[in-house]
C-alpha cells in the first residue's frame, strides 16, 4: 500500500501533530512504501516571512527525523522540490468545479481568520493538495479530522478525471486515527491544539521538562473532583485522559480506576512524569541533527530524486490522457 501525508512547515510540532498523524506514519513506514512531504507551497497560501521560510523547512525535517522517521523506510522530500506538484495542481484546476471549493469548511475557516489575505491559493488549497496525493497513486492519506474533506475532494477530482479521460488516478482514502486524531487545547479544552493557538495550552514535541511541568500542571479542568471520561460535561480532564492514554497505551477505563479518588493534582503530576520520559528521546534525537544540517539537507534533496522519479510517471500519463505533449 502507497501511503502519501504532508505537513505545512509554520512552526515546531506538538503532541497534537504526533498523536494525530506522525505516530501513525512511524508505524506505517515498517510496512507501507511512504511518501511523506513538507508542504512548503501550501505554507505560502497564508501569511509567511520570506526571511525565515527556509529555516522552517529544515526544522521541520529534523522534526519529522527527531519524531521517528526513517529515511530507509520512506521517502522524505520538499514539495517545492517537485515541479510536479504545481504542473499536476494546473491540470486538476481545469478538473474541479468551482462549487466544491467554495464549500470547503477551512477556506470558510481561513477566510474569516485571514480577511485581509483572502487569495486564490486559500481557495485553491485543497487542488494543491489533490495533486499531492494523486501524483504518487497514493491508496491512504493519514490526516486529522480537519483535513477529511480534502480527501473526500481529491475523490472526487479522481473520478471526474477518469471518468473523463480513461483510468488514470488511484481513489485514496483518508485514513484517521481511531483516537488521537483530535487533541484539544490544554487551555481551551474545546479547541483544536495549535501551534497559533495559547502557547500555554500547547505542548511541543520537544518542549523542554520544565515547560512541560508548568503547562501540564496549569491545564484547564472542570468542576469536581472526579478523573471521569465525558468529552461533553468534563471536555479538561477528557483532553488530559486521552494524552495520558495515547502515550501510556493505557485504556481511558484502567486510568479512571487507577486515578478514582487521587484527584487532579495527582493526576496531572503523573502526566506530567509520562510525558517527560516519552517526550525525551525525540529531544534528544532533535538536537543531534540540529548539528547536522549537511546530513539533513542531503536525506532532503534524496528524497525528491525518488518522489520525483514517482511524479514523473504519474505526469507522463496524464499528459497523454489530456492530450497534451511531453
Amino acid at each position: 500500500m502507497r501511503v502519501f501525508s504532508g505537513i505545512r512547515p509554520t512552526g515546531d510540532l506538538h503532541i497534537g501533530n504526533y498523536l494525530g498523524a506522525i505516530k501513525q506514519w512511524i508505524e506505517l513506514q515498517n510496512e507501507n512504501e511512504c511518501v511523506f512531504c513538507i508542504v512548503d507551497l501550501h505554507a505560502l497560501v497564508t501569511p509567511w516571512d520570506p526571511k525565515t521560510l527556509q529555516k522552517n523547512i529544515l526544522e521541520t525535517a529534523v522534526a519529522y527525523l527527531g519524531a521517528g522517521l526513517d529515511p530507509e523506510k520512506c521517502i522524505l522530500f520538499i514539495q517545492s522540490q517537485v515541479k510536479e506538484h504545481s504542473e499536476l495542481n494546473w491540470l486538476l484546476n481545469n478538473i474541479c468545479p468551482m462549487g466544491e471549493l467554495l464549500r470547503m469548511t477551512q477556506y470558510k475557516e481561513k477566510s474569516k481568520q485571514y480577511k485581509n489575505n483572502i487569495n486564490m491559493g486559500l481557495l485553491d488549497y485543497p487542488v494543491l493538495m489533490s495533486a499531492d496525493i494523486l501524483l504518487y497513486q497514493t491508496n491512504a492519506v493519514p490526516v486529522g479530522e480537519d483535513q477529511k474533506q480534502h480527501v473526500e475532494l481529491t475523490r472526487t477530482i479522481a473520478k471526474k478525471f477518469n471518468g473523463k479521460f480513461g483510468q488514470t488516478f488511484v481513489e485514496p482514502k483518508a485514513m484517521i486515527a481511531k483516537s488521537g486524531a483530535r487533541i484539544m487545547s490544554l487551555q481551551e479544552p474545546k479547541k483544536k491544539m495549535s501551534k497559533t493557538g495559547n502557547p500555554k495550552g500547547c505542548i511541543g514535541l520537544f518542549d523542554e521538562p520544565n515547560d512541560i511541568k508548568k503547562k501540564v500542571m496549569s491545564a484547564v479542568t472542570d468542576t469536581g473532583k472526579t478523573i471521569k471520561y465525558s468529552p461533553k460535561t468534563k471536555p479538561g480532564i477528557s483532553n488530559l485522559l486521552t494524552i495520558y492514554s495515547l502515550f501510556s497505551e493505557i485504556p481511558i477505563k484502567e486510568l479512571e480506576k487507577e486515578f478514582a479518588n487521587k484527584g487532579y493534582g495527582a493526576f496531572k503530576k503523573a502526566l506530567t512524569e509520562l510525558l517527560i520520559l516519552k517526550l525525551e528521546p525525540f529531544r534528544k534525537k532533535r538536537k543531534e541533527l540540529l548539528k547536522r544540517e549537511v546530513y539533513t539537507a542531503e536525506i532532503l534533496n534524496q528524497g525528491a530524486k525518488k518522489a520525483q522519479a514517482i511524479a514523473a510517471s504519474t505526469m507522463q500519463k496524464v499528459k497523454k490522457k489530456m492530450g497534451l505533449p511531453d
